[in-house]
C-alpha cells in the first residue's frame, strides 16, 4: 500500500519521541501525563507554523537522528541546538524552513541544550490513545504504538499543505541560553514544615549540579545535601515539578513521565515556567533554588498560556 505524504525515519537517534501536550485527568489510574518536557520550545515550534498548541511533534533528545522527506512540507525547529542540517546545509534554530522530496534532514550532537522539537505544518497524523499521542514508554502508551520511541523505517504522515520559501524566525529576545547556570523558583508545600529550619535554608544557600541520573521522569541533583525528615510518609499524588528529597539528601525534580504517587518528602514545587530550562540541562550544570512569589509566578504563567493558547 502506498503511504501518503510522509517523512521516513532513517536513523532514530538516541531517543526520538512523538509528543503532544499530554494526557490529563488520568493520574488516578496510574497513567502519567507525558508531553514535552520543554513545553516552551515545543510551543514555539508549533506557534511559528501557526499550529494549535496540541499538534503532535517530535522530541529529539541528544540528536544523531536522520529523516528522509517524501513530500514537500513546512517544518520548524526549536529548543536545544542539535546542529540540524538539510542536505548538509545548516538550519537556523527557532525557525521555520521548507523541505522538498528526496531531501535529508539530520540532527547532530547537541551544542546547546539536550532536546530539539521538530514540528510540521498541521502536525503529524498519529492515532490517539486515551486522548493523546504523547509517548510514555513506561505506560506503553502513545507514539506509533505501545509507547515506543521511533525506530528505523517508521513513517510519519501529514496533511498536504502550502509551503512557504520564506522562513519565519523567533526574535532573539525570547531565545534561552541553555548553557547558563540555572535558577529555579520554588513554591514551598505543606511538607516543608517537616524539614528543619537548617535543612530548608540549605536548599537555598547551596549550589547543586545536574547528576547523570536524568530522564523524562525527573532530574536528580547532586553535589550538595538537604537533610530529609526522619519520618515515614504515606504515598500521595505528585505534582509536576515536585522536589522530592531522598534519604541521602539528594533533591529530585519530577517531570512529565513521573510516577503518579510517591512517598519521599517533598519540600516544594519548582515553578512550571522554570521547568523547560531544567529539562534542557546537561549533567554537571549548576543549579540553585530561590523562593518564588506564588502570585507573580501565576501571573507569568497566565501570560505565557494566553500567548500560546493553552
Amino acid at each position: 500500500m502506498k503511504v501518503p505524504q510522509h517523512i521516513e525515519v532513517i536513523k532514530p537517534g538516541q531517543q526520538t519521541l512523538i509528543q503532544d501536550f499530554g494526557r490529563f485527568g488520568l493520574a488516578h489510574f496510574g497513567i502519567a501525563q507525558g508531553g514535552p518536557v520543554d513545553d516552551y520550545a515545543y510551543s514555539w515550534a508549533n506557534h511559528l507554523l501557526g499550529n494549535t498548541v496540541n499538534c503532535p511533534t517530535l522530541e529529539i533528545t541528544l540528536g544523531q537522528a536522520e529523516f528522509l522527506i517524501h513530500y514537500p512540507c513546512q517544518l520548524a525547529i526549536a529548543g536545544g541546538d542539535l546542529n540540524a542540517k538539510l542536505d548538509g546545509k545548516p538550519l537556523d534554530n527557532w525557525s521555520t524552513f521548507h523541505a522538498d522530496i528526496g531531501q535529508t534532514l539530520t540532527f547532530g550532537l547537541p551544542s546547546n541544550g539536550l532536546r530539539a522539537y521538530l514540528a510540521i505544518k498541521g502536525g503529524f497524523l498519529i492515532p490517539q490513545q486515551l486522548g493523546s499521542v504523547a509517548t510514555v514508554e513506561r505506560d506503553q502508551l502513545g507514539g506509533l504504538g505501545k509507547g515506543l520511541s521511533l525506530q528505523t523505517g517508521d513513517t510519519l504522515s501529514f496533511e498536504q499543505h502550502p509551503v512557504s520559501h520564506k522562513p519565519l524566525q523567533m526574535t532573539f529576545r525570547y531565545k534561552p541560553d541553555y548553557d547558563l547556570p540555572i535558577e529555579l523558583r520554588v513554591i514551598e508545600g505543606y511538607q516543608v514544615e517537616d524539614f528543619s529550619r537548617d535543612a530548608v535554608a540549605s536548599l537555598y544557600s547551596q549550589e547543586f549540579e545536574v547528576s547523570q541520573l536524568v530522564n523524562r521522569m525527573g532530574y536528580r541533583l547532586s553535589g550538595s545535601r538537604v537533610q530529609a525528615p526522619q519520618k515515614e510518609y504515606l504515598s500521595e499524588g505528585i505534582a509536576l515539578g515536585s522536589i522530592q528529597v531522598t534519604p541521602r539528601g539528594e533533591p529530585i525534580v519530577l517531570l512529565n513521565d513521573r510516577q503518579t504517587i510517591g512517598g519521599y518528602p517533598k519540600i516544594g514545587c519548582v515553578a512550571r515556567i522554570d521547568l523547560p530550562r531544567l529539562a534542557q540541562a546537561k549533567p554537571g550544570q549548576k543549579v540553585r533554588f530561590v523562593r518564588g512569589d506564588l502570585l507573580g509566578l501565576q501571573d507569568a504563567w497566565g501570560q505565557w498560556a494566553r500567548f500560546f493558547g493553552y
